[in-house]
């Protein structure tokens, strides 16, 4: 799979390379989860078993925000590094990297399999789905390393040039789990465990993929596991977990968002309205998941430029990245507006349901297009080293808005409170983050 030339060339010709096959390879990524809910919705007891399953997922989410905070700040400094020619830096930060990962995968497991039902109900799960919850849970926490390094070690197969490779990792794994799904869930009869194992194999898989690529010939920076340990350096840590930093909150203030959704959902309308809460988290998931990849995409393109100085070709990353985020929300904004029961009849077809999610889901998703500005404007901050700004709007739109909003809306509007956090939310976070990123950086690069 040939590289691409990320300081040469079309910009957008570039970005289609580099965000094409990263669009795709996190839309096969979220099929990890999402098939596992798809199946899991048709089972007996379907409706609670997708809700008990959403109760584990913040807690994954904080687990893969970890291989984030090591793999989107890697990444973009293997990046940087690349555009100054300093490829032994490089290499001793993908290898850091590494060891992070493994080291911190090991201690996540261990804790969480020590508490994981004070976990659970930490978390929002209720008497009636805390045995679906922790049977899923068991087992699918066995995976995390190979979890996590399949998510953490894939921005550098993407830094290096390779988002063909990036994709054909994942979509192996997510194939996988779309053929080992039913087997284990309905022929061997192995209901919501099933779903689980099914999960483990397909990640261990995908993991293994990765650091063989990564450890190949063709790699252009090839990983050297001799320099796992040399290069564990509180310097070089720091530089990585720092720029990592606005992506590990942002995913670690998701999982936080819904577990005070449903925290305040159970209260008020019981594990009905938890699972609505899943589908119409899981639905924002399959729509976000583009979107963020064509943003993964681009972030190599600005910090290799940024890094060789070619300040032109940042400006127009950021243009054309900017016009793409909005044209795609736009897209999906009119979708989900016109036919919200399509994305519902997904996950769960019982009449009373979807029902109840109908108004729920056009509610979470009438501000969704401000998304756009969130995702573009976030990802300059990251790419280009700016650690402040990046970490205070992941931190501004989930913590300062949507938790607050979650607690108090409800008082006036009742259970469609909770969903109309979001929305209030997407419009002044997103805002905000793009306002301030034209004023700080695009408005002051000399092309």
């Amino acid at each position: 799979m040939k590289s691409v030339d990320y300081g040469h060339g079309s910009i957008a010709k570039a970005i289609v390379r580099s965000a094409g096959p990263m669009m795709i390879a996190q839309v096969l990524s979220l099929l990890y989860n999402m098939i596992d809910r798809m199946y899991i919705a048709y089972m007996p007891q379907g409706t609670i078993a997708i809700g008990a399953v959403g109760l584990c997922f913040p807690i994954l989410t904080i687990m893969i925000a970890f291989a984030n905070l090591y793999g989107s700040g890697g990444g973009p400094l293997l990046a940087i590094c690349r555009g100054r020619n300093e490829e032994q830096e490089a290499k001793r930060i993908q290898a850091a990297t590494l060891g992070l990962i493994v080291i911190t995968g090991l201690v996540l497991m261990i804790v969480t399999q020590r508490w994981n039902s004070p976990i659970l109900r930490l978390f929002g799960a209720t008497s009636g789905n805390l045995s679906y919850a922790k049977q899923y849970l068991d087992i699918v926490l066995w995976g995390t390393v190979f979890s996590m390094l399949a998510t953490g070690m894939n921005p550098f197969l993407i830094a290096q040039g390779r988002p063909l490779a990036s994709m054909t990792t994942i979509a192996i794994g997510a194939v996988l789990n779309i053929v080992l799904d039913p087997l284990f869930i309905f022929v061997w009869q192995m209901g919501i465990a099933g779903a689980a194992i099914a999960t483990v194999i397909s990640q261990m898989i995908s993991a293994l993929i990765v650091l063989s690529l990564l450890m190949s010939k063709r790699a252009v920076l090839k990983l050297d596991f001799s320099l796992v340990f040399p290069s564990l350096k509180w310097g070089r840590i720091r530089r990585i977990t720092s720029l990592g930093f606005a992506g590990f909150i942002m995913q670690v203030t998701n999982s936080i968002v819904q577990s005070v959704s449903n925290s305040v959902l159970g209260q008020l309308g019981g594990d009905l309205y938890i699972s609505i809460m899943t589908i119409v988290s899981s639905v924002r998931q399959i729509l976000d998941t583009p979107i963020s990849g064509l943003v993964e995409g681009a972030s190599p393109i600005l910090s290799f430029n940024y890094g060789a100085n070619q300040m032109g070709r940042v400006k127009k990353t950021i243009l054309w990245m900017t016009g793409i985020c909005l044209g795609y929300t736009v897209v999906v904004w009119l979708c989900v507006i016109i036919w919200p029961e399509v994305f519902i009849d997904l996950f769960n077809q019982d009449p009373n349901l979807i029902k109840i999610a109908r108004p729920a889901l056009t509610m979470y998703f009438v501000a969704f297009i401000f998304q756009a500005f969130q995702y573009a404007g976030q990802t300059v901050f990251k790419s280009l080293n700016m650690r402040n700004q990046a970490v205070f709007f992941s931190l501004f739109r989930k913590v300062v808005l949507v938790v607050p909003l979650t607690l108090l809306l409800p008082h006036f509007m009742g259970v469609m409170g909770v969903f109309a956090a979001e929305p209030i939310s997407n419009f002044i976070g997103g805002c905000a983050c793009y306002i301030c990123m034209y004023g700080t950086v695009y408005r002051k690069i000399k092309s």
